[in-house]
């Protein structure tokens, strides 16, 4: 039995998750886990949680994941859960490049550092509307994007500095999980690159990097997310998705 991944792209871990295995040539079976669609999509498919990554229904995903999210690996009879410890073990499993973690000490260790660091930027800005017919409040809009500028000028002034990758000159594990975070507040609308020029190289490097095609090919359910309906959501999970936000943002 292959390597099964159970991903939804809509999750900013599981985007990172099926890029690099992708991008590696790394065979991998792709399980689909919908979130959106409730039983009516995979078997699995999930509510997401605070962190967005979702909590599928099964027990028969109960037997891949414990945990009861996504994104996770089964290979043969071995189970593993959570991003970062996904990555890695195909980096090891695979051998893939030495750069994505490098064997240098303290390269590996800059990327633990941003790695432990890691924040999550969730896209309430486009859910809410969508799940509660309401606005988000100026208010809070405004709070949400001054966190998230504070969140960004950490990331330019400790961890990119004016190096071209998060590790030095090449691209690691760090950058791309860096990146797919920073994609879910392009998608709800608001464009952080457009006036933060070293971000956006950034951006420009990391995706030729793993190759512009298939990073447009990660990211197009996420970009095309706000043409989502309320209707397309299962009724169980609307309800869940909009009290988990009105948490948030109230």
């Amino acid at each position: 039995m292959g390597l099964e991944l159970y991903l939804d792209l809509l999750s900013q871990p599981c985007r990172a998750v099926y890029i690099f295995a992708r991008c590696n040539n790394i065979p991998f079976e792709f399980k689909r886990v919908e979130l959106m669609k409730g039983e009516r999509g995979w078997e699995g498919a999930a509510a997401p949680d605070s962190s967005g990554r979702g909590i599928p229904r099964t027990e028969e995903f109960r037997k891949v994941n414990v945990l009861m999210k996504v994104p996770a690996l089964k290979d043969g009879s071995f189970t593993l859960a959570e991003s970062v410890a996904i990555l890695m073990y195909l980096a090891r499993k695979f051998k893939t490049p030495d750069h994505w973690y490098p064997s240098d000490l303290q390269k590996q260790a800059r990327i633990d550092e941003y790695l432990s660091w890691h924040v999550c930027f969730p896209p309430c800005q486009m859910l809410v509307p969508l799940l509660t017919g309401q606005p988000l409040p100026p208010e809070k809009l405004e709070g949400a994007t001054e966190e998230l500028n504070v969140v960004l000028n950490q990331f330019e002034e400790k961890f990119l500095q004016d190096k071209p990758f998060i590790a030095g000159s090449d691209i690691s594990l760090a950058d791309l999980v860096a990146l797919v975070e920073l994609m879910q507040p392009v998608a709800s609308g608001y464009d952080l690159f457009a006036e933060r020029p070293k971000l956006a190289e950034w951006r420009r490097r990391v995706e030729e990097a793993v190759g512009k095609q298939l990073f447009q090919e990660a990211h197009e359910e996420i970009l095309n997310a706000k043409s989502v309906t309320a209707d397309k959501i299962a009724p169980e999970l609307r309800e869940h998705f909009k009290q988990q936000l009105l948490k948030q943002v109230n």
